[in-house]
């Protein structure tokens, strides 16, 4: 295994399921993926465990690696030991932090149903969330004029609308947009828009 898993070897190496969420700002991340049963999914949101969820109180207060068994002491409303009885019976979690001004974190909960995780397995998998996290940061070479017309996009107003405006040709703005979409690797101007937005720059 290298330290660049993909989602096979996530699989291998949590196969009871995983969670991440990257560049979490102030309510959303950029990101998010959810591979954990539907049964938990299910009953984890039903009953709002988000609320009083160990694993999320710890990634959220914490940064580093931590197994879920440590953190079995501090969770009265058994969350843990109800992620049991759905296969969910060891895990870990990992959260990073990397001082950005916005204040975004990303973290990962990861889980096994027949052994703790080794060593190994927790270094691959604090390696693979700190990559992650360095992939989603935001862009820095976006110029204020691109970011101008995006945030006119974001504000749902048209091309026509935009150039006259900022008092320049319709051609311009559709460079402009054309290479913000470059830089955040967009398909779509208002895809560009969203994700200019999430990462709180316009």
């Amino acid at each position: 295994m290298t330290q660049r898993l993909d989602p096979e070897q996530l699989r291998i190496i949590a196969p009871a399921g995983h969670y991440f969420a990257l560049r979490i700002g102030f309510a959303y991340p950029v990101e998010e993926v959810n591979e954990l049963p539907q049964g938990w999914i299910d009953h984890y949101t039903l009953n709002r465990f988000m609320l009083f969820d160990p694993v999320i109180r710890w990634a959220y207060s914490t940064i580093g690696c931590m197994r879920w068994s440590e953190l079995e002491q501090d969770d009265p409303r058994n969350v843990l030991g109800q992620a049991k009885s759905f296969g969910l019976r060891y895990g870990v979690v990992v959260s990073v932090f990397d001082g950005n001004k916005e204040g975004q974190r990303s973290y990962g909960s990861f889980a096994r149903n027949d052994r703790e995780f080794e060593e190994l397995e927790v270094k691959l998998l604090q390696a693979f969330m700190s990559r992650r996290h360095a992939e989603m940061a935001p862009p820095q070479n976006l110029t204020m004029a691109e970011l101008e017309a995006l945030g006119m996009v974001r504000d749902g107003k048209r091309l026509k609308e935009i150039a006259h405006i900022l008092g320049v040709t319709e051609g311009a703005v559709k460079q402009r947009l054309k290479n913000a979409k470059l830089k955040l690797g967009a398909k779509t101007g208002s895809q560009a828009a969203a994700m200019a937005s999430q990462y709180g720059l316009i």
